[in-house]
């Protein structure tokens, strides 16, 4: 049995329009089978997330999260996607785990923002200095050319680091103000308490959260999410799993008739603006459905190099 080796190299051959149609795509075949599994050895763990789709094959990205390995020179999260033959079975790649992690994260966001933004936006924030934070400026770019960006995080010193590295950058002192003056929010953050308050969102606004993944965690208060339209990827993977919506669901702010549409509704013309004025929330939860989205896009252009 043969397999392809797919790492980082293949990025040269990845674009942000070739994904975000990739994942079109592959929300038009039949809904994804999705599991995950955690095994723990305190303080480390190891992650699987599990994906079948019909049509588009199978994959298990596995990751070991080791907290102690910076403090020996070594990555925290060291992984790989297994991609798996539809037909088959059979393996048909080993891609690399950032490769995927970081198109597929950023990837999920722009396709939000590509159905929800308002084309006419020009004022991008970003909110945390981190990883996630670098790869929306680049994807947004390509479909916002011309786009200003400004970060705020909550450490400055990282900001103005991050700024220095990305030409054009702007940092932002007050979360407040960048708030008010933006077209585009990205909330790249680890936060547990709000960070976006609703009141600070004037019309047009489109917010993508991206940063928060259990349920002790969350970008936005209810406010926000009581004056937007929500959207988010998947509601099997945010309903009832991410504090994003969880607390707000909790606390009767919205209930979940009001989250609008998960990207399985795309066909349909459910995710998408109705005004210039209304404000926009699209939940990034992420899933290894879009892992093997994502890998198999990446395939392809591996393999059509």
């Amino acid at each position: 049995m043969t397999f392809d080796i797919i790492d980082r190299s293949a990025e040269r051959l990845m674009t942000w329009a070739g994904l975000t149609d990739a994942l079109q795509a592959g929300h038009r075949l039949p809904r994804a089978e999705i599991g995950d599994t955690f095994l723990y050895r305190t303080p480390d763990t190891l992650l699987s997330r599990s994906a079948w789709i019909d049509g588009l094959g199978l994959a298990v990205k596995a990751a070991s999260v080791f907290p102690g390995n910076p403090g020996k020179g070594l990555p925290m999260v060291n992984g790989v996607v297994n991609l798996f033959s539809d037909t088959t079975g059979q393996l048909e790649a080993l891609v690399d785990f950032h490769l995927v992690t970081k198109w597929k994260t950023a990837g999920d966001s722009l396709l939000s923002a590509k159905l929800l933004a308002r084309p006419d936006s020009r004022d991008i924030l970003i909110v945390g200095a981190g990883t996630v934070g670098r790869s929306m400026i680049e994807a947004y770019g390509t479909l916002f050319p011309g786009a200003r960006f400004t970060v705020w995080n909550r450490s400055a010193a990282a900001a103005v680091q991050m700024a220095q590295q990305v030409p054009g950058l702007v940092v932002a002192s007050d979360l407040q103000e960048a708030v008010e003056s933006a077209d585009i929010i990205a909330s790249c953050t680890m936060a547990s308490a709000p960070l976006v308050k609703g009141d600070w969102l004037r019309p047009g606004t489109h917010l993508d959260l991206i940063g928060a993944y259990r349920p002790d965690m969350r970008e936005v208060d209810d406010d926000a999410m009581r004056r937007a339209r929500v959207f988010v990827d998947s509601r099997a993977t945010t309903l009832h799993h991410i504090g994003e919506l969880m607390a707000p669901l909790a606390s009767g702010a919205i209930t979940e008739d009001d989250v609008q549409a998960d990207f399985y509704d795309i066909a349909a013309g459910l995710y998408t603006r109705l005004s210039d004025t209304e404000i926009t929330i699209a939940k990034n939860g992420g899933g290894a459905h879009l892992d093997l989205m994502t890998s198999r896009y990446i395939l392809d252009q591996w393999r059509t190099r």
